[in-house]
C-alpha cells in the first residue's frame, strides 16, 4: 500500500527555518516526480516546490524561489523540503505528493498520492 507521510512541521518565528521530510513506504521512488504543496485557512492548495523522479528539474514557486530548497534521496524513500527565512505568510498545511511519472507541472490534479498534511506555523 503506498503511503507518504510527512513531519518536521512546526511553529517557528519569522526569520527561522523548518525542514520538512516526506517518508514514502509501499513504493520505491524512482519513478516517481514529487511535491510540495501547501494550504492555507480560507485559500486554495498551492504549488510550492516539485521535483522530478531524477531529481535533475525542480520548480519553485516565485514566493519561495530563494528561500525553499527541494531534494530527494531515493535511497532513503526521502523528499524533502528545506525552508529557511520562513514569513508569517507561509503558515498552512504542507502536503507532499507524488506521481508516477518523470516529471509533472506543479500543480494539484498532476499528482495522484498525497500524505495527510503537517501544519507550519510562521508566528512571533
Amino acid at each position: 500500500q503506498l503511503q507518504l507521510v510527512e513531519s518536521g512541521g512546526g511553529l517557528v518565528q519569522p526569520g527561522g527555518s523548518l525542514r520538512l521530510s516526506c517518508a514514502a513506504s509501499g513504493f520505491t521512488l524512482d519513478y516517481y516526480a514529487f511535491g510540495w504543496f501547501r494550504q492555507a485557512p480560507g485559500k486554495e492548495r498551492e504549488g510550492v516546490s516539485c521535483i522530478s523522479s531524477s531529481g535533475g528539474s525542480t520548480n519553485y514557486a516565485d514566493s519561495v524561489k530563494g528561500r525553499f530548497t527541494i531534494s530527494r534521496d531515493n535511497a532513503k524513500n526521502t523528499v524533502y523540503l528545506q525552508m529557511n527565512s520562513l514569513k508569517p505568510e507561509d503558515t498552512a498545511v504542507y502536503y507532499c505528493a507524488a506521481v508516477s511519472v518523470a516529471e509533472a507541472m506543479c500543480v494539484s490534479y498532476e499528482y495522484d498520492y498525497w500524505g495527510q498534511g503537517t501544519q507550519v506555523t510562521v508566528s512571533s
